[in-house]
């Protein structure tokens, strides 16, 4: 009986044992995987200064986020225009694999991918709620990343803003007539409706637009909210200035990513990254809004005269969109795809919308 006893005591003595060595194997394997996942440090060229409300300072707002949210795994160092590449050669860059990542918005690629522009600002289009809706339970993100795949490049919403003016002028616009045979920065799909009605447009990046509007190599420009717009001084040159803006009624921004890089990337590191880009849409919303009472009531105090477009123009403005929409859609077959798959989202919603708001 003793010996039973014993033999007893031994083996659960060696049973424990057992358990704890293959415990610590275990915590040993999970730590060694963890140690195993390799640390990003990438660098990320973007189209925005690092200080431009918003537009820039969302990227660097991205850069803090991704840092905290991944313990110092991820590290996305922004880079200012030019410090790297160009602005406009951010696209190219990334895709390429010379520079890991870049920020902007997808609207600054339509002479590269006639599509894109409608996964940055459509006119007459959608409010800021409307369009991350559509992104993410209309099938706006399958068409973005199947779009971005043909280019190498992983594409990630990451910023959205409110609606945008309308334009800053010289002289007062009472008719459409009035602003025929002028030259003037505009953006995205924009451009090609101003365009329509006589307008010849560039597409000049944010820190050029202010000495080409002094010097007169254009006569007007629009470039975003109120709060961007008084930092960068237009109201110095033209005291004119539109709302509502009718080709920006809101402005998704993006991550560009290279491919091979998002592909050697673990699951949780990619999930850290659409977080703290989910964390990044939440903000623009809420900052934005909340800033542009204070920046308007600055610019009236700096001389500006604030006006609204009359409904005539507007009106003339959208059948000139629905002309640019009839053409871009015949000419490519993802602009097409993406625009009847937006409208079909934002005719859905009408009956909610009905119903549900004031």
């Amino acid at each position: 009986m003793l010996l039973i006893k014993n033999l007893r005591f031994w083996a659960a003595v060696i049973l424990i044992v057992l358990l704890q060595a293959c415990s610590d194997k275990n915590e040993s394997g999970n730590a060694s995987s963890i140690e195993q996942e390799k640390k990003v440090r990438w660098k990320m060229a973007s189209t925005f200064s690092a200080t431009l409300t918003q537009l820039g300072t969302s990227g660097v707002r991205f850069q803090n986020q991704i840092k905290k949210i991944s313990g110092n795994n991820i590290q996305v160092k922004f880079f200012d225009p030019g410090a790297l590449v160009p602005a406009l050669e951010v696209f190219d860059a990334v895709s390429s694999g010379s520079i890991d990542a870049g920020w902007s918005t997808p609207g600054y690629w339509a002479g590269k991918v006639p599509a894109l522009p409608l996964f940055a600002a459509v006119p007459f289009g959608p409010s800021a709620q409307e369009y991350i809706s559509w992104i993410y339970y209309g099938g706006g993100k399958e068409l973005f990343e199947e779009i971005y795949a043909k280019h190498n490049i992983k594409g990630i919403i990451c910023g959205v803003v409110p609606p945008e003016a309308s334009g800053w002028f010289r002289k007062e616009i009472k008719t459409i007539e009035d602003m025929k045979g002028m030259k003037m920065r505009f953006f995205g799909l924009g451009a090609k409706v101003m365009e329509k009605i006589g307008v010849s447009t560039q597409l000049i990046a944010g820190g050029d637009i202010f000495p080409a509007l002094e010097l007169g190599t254009i006569d007007a420009t629009e470039f975003s909210m109120p709060a961007v717009d008084l930092d960068l001084g237009f109201y110095q040159v033209a005291k004119h200035y539109y709302f509502p803006g009718w080709h920006q009624q809101s402005t998704l921004f993006e991550l560009m990513i290279n491919m091979d890089k998002w592909n050697k990337l673990s699951e949780t590191q990619k999930a850290q990254i659409n977080s703290a880009c989910g964390d990044n849409i939440r903000n623009g919303i809420a900052e934005g809004e909340a800033i542009q009472v204070a920046a308007l009531s600055e610019l009236e105090k700096k001389g500006v005269k604030i006006h609204k477009w009359s409904k005539e123009i507007l009106d003339t403005l959208e059948e000139a969109w629905m002309e640019v929409v009839e053409e871009e859609s015949n000419k490519d077959a993802d602009f097409k795809r993406a625009w009847e798959s937006l409208s079909t989202f934002r005719k859905s919603l009408q009956t909610w919308k009905s119903l549900g708001y004031l």
